[in-house]
């Protein structure tokens, strides 16, 4: 079904709450396994109407945050989710309680049970008005920044319309477009303080009334870490300043080498080559339609794909005012349909579109089929090996897209992929101290994340106020919005590392491993999913060491002459 056919109705709050009352004293009264089946399979049906109204709601929302219907559709989910997730959760209690619980095991696995048993621990009726007020500040905070009009030499610009100036190769022209942004955020900087501190005391408060000792708990919780916790994490992050830190800043030495500065600063952190960054050639049609050859020479599988999203209007791609920034997939379950939203901004970032988003895409696809619902959802981690790897994996059609700037534009890919990784872990590590200390100052958040970057990224030079005062972390959506959703990236980007690797070597054998990896969706965890895939343990001592090392070495064997 075409998007712009999809029917959005409202479910009602009533209407629903009756029906998972009535659902949960079905289940508890199942006398049968193939009863308390059938009860589950109505559940299924409920919770995925409700799961795809409220997609349709927000995905429609962030087309055009100035659309006032779907702003008031949006606002109400966040007000009813909570609310109904009390009703959720008792049926989920039951289940899990069921006598017919091993002959369900049996059926769907006992992951599903695990990650239901988690999720129980991550929701309280006690925190319902918490929760309201958790995405009522989010949304917030997404049309605040969705409203911006950067007025820069003689246009207004939305802030992702600001990106190609970032990537200037007068350095004039970065500087001053950087100032822009940094002048629109910076006389908003008490909206920006104010929203992020209400979100960390709610956070706490919900954490409290739950009885764990900080939301860092609860925040697992809520991001379903099934196979790794806190410690392994540390672990991992301790890797990544061992191993990753003195790479990227060889990588960005040499690159303030090529671009022609003494330092890179935070307005020439964008740009890789004095020549100009790689460009993705022609319009946005010329992209698909390369999109469209690519994967239907890369295997049968992503042919099927990516004629079903381009036939269905399934990307929503080109930036314009009042649309949210930013890019993601979401899956409508009732449809079967996975949706790509982006903000083409002519950079490289809009090829990526039809790789990383792309691979979300092409999982949930590929997931779209599996029963029950549940075992569709895979954890963010896995989420993003699925997209991280799939950038890798189109490589060899890259030509199609930059024609005589593809050397540039794989160095690029590689090199940033390396020095994401101090980044992504500073992000996680600043969200540790946060709701370890929730009553900080702003001024003391902004203390620690400048710590923070003389320890990442300690080639780094800020300049303007906002970013010398250590607020750049406001402009990362993901630290409002998703708490603890960043390491994911991290712990992904290893994975896909690791994929690249042996694509190097034999891509058809890479490619079917990837496949099989894709094909498991939610029914493994993460953990098992790469030991199944005899990929290497992100949390295992030396792990980085030798994804930084073979990633080096192509570095050093493929340099681009900038002309």
């Amino acid at each position: 079904m075409k998007f712009s056919e999809m029917r959005y109705q409202r479910p009602g709050q009533e209407e629903t709450k009756s029906a998972l009352i009535a659902l949960i004293q079905e289940l508890k009264d199942a006398k049968t396994a193939d009863e308390a089946f059938d009860t589950y399979r109505k559940y299924d049906e409920v919770t995925a109407n409700l799961s795809t109204m409220g997609a349709l709601a927000y995905t429609r929302h962030t087309l055009n945050t100035a659309d006032e219907f779907y702003d008031t559709e949006n606002s109400y989910f966040d007000e009813v989710r909570p609310i109904l997730a009390e009703y959720t959760q008792e049926f989920e209690e039951a289940l899990v309680a069921s006598p017919h619980r091993a002959a369900m095991e049996d059926a769907f696995g006992s992951l599903m049970f695990r990650n239901i048993e988690i999720s129980l621990k991550a929701f309280s009726p006690k925190i319902i008005s918490d929760l309201q007020e958790e995405n009522r500040l989010t949304t917030e905070y997404d049309k605040l920044v969705a409203s911006a009009q950067i007025v820069f030499r003689g246009g207004t610009y939305t802030l992702a319309q600001m990106g190609p100036f970032h990537e200037n190769p007068d350095r004039q022209t970065r500087r001053e477009a950087r100032a822009a942004v940094a002048a629109w955020c910076e006389e908003r900087k008490g909206e920006l303080d104010r929203l992020f501190d209400e979100l960390v005391k709610t956070r706490a408060r919900m954490a409290e009334k739950m009885g764990y000792a900080s939301f860092t708990e609860l925040g697992y919780y809520r991001m379903q870490r099934n196979c790794y916790d806190e410690g392994m994490v540390n672990t991992f992050r301790e890797q990544v300043k061992k191993y990753i830190v003195p790479v990227s800043e060889r990588l960005k030495a040499e690159k303030a080498k090529r671009i022609g500065v003494e330092r890179v600063t935070v307005y020439d952190d964008a740009l890789d080559f004095l020549s100009g960054n790689a460009k993705p050639q022609g319009t946005p049609n010329d992209i698909f339609a390369h999109g469209k050859k690519m994967y239907a020479e890369l295997s049968p599988e992503t042919e099927e794909f990516f004629g079903f999203m381009l036939e269905n209007e399934l990307f929503d791609v080109l930036t314009r005012k009042g649309k949210s920034v930013g890019g993601y997939c979401i899956t409508f379950e009732a449809f079967k349909s996975p949706f790509i939203f982006a903000n083409f901004n002519g950079t490289s970032g809009d090829v990526d579109v039809l790789t990383h988003e792309a691979g979300h895409a092409f999982a949930a696809y590929r997931a779209r089929d599996i029963y029950p619902t549940a075992l569709q959802d895979y954890t963010y981690e896995t989420a993003e090996v699925h997209s991280m790897s799939m950038e890798f994996f189109t490589w060899p059609w890259m030509e199609g897209f930059f024609g005589g700037e593809t050397g540039k534009y794989r160095y690029a890919h590689l090199s940033g992929a390396l020095t994401f990784l101090p980044y992504g872990a500073m992000v996680d590590e600043f969200q540790h101290h946060i709701y370890a200390n929730p009553n900080w100052t702003p001024e003391e958040r902004n203390a620690c994340w400048l710590r923070l970057e003389a320890e990442y990224r300690p080639y780094l030079d800020n300049d303007f106020d906002f970013y010398r005062e250590g607020r750049r972390w406001q402009l990362q959506a993901h630290i409002y919005e998703r708490p603890f959703y960043y390491i994911d990236y991290c712990l992904a980007q290893t994975m896909a590392l690791a994929f690249w690797a042996e694509s190097q070597k034999e891509y058809p054998a890479a490619w079917e491993k990837y496949l099989r990896f894709v094909g498991f969706a939610g029914t493994k965890t993460f953990t098992e999913l790469t030991a199944g895939a005899a990929l290497p343990d992100p949390f295992a001592e030396g792990c980085l060491s030798t994804v930084a090392s073979t990633a080096s070495r192509w570095l050093d064997s493929n340099p681009v002459i900038d002309k």
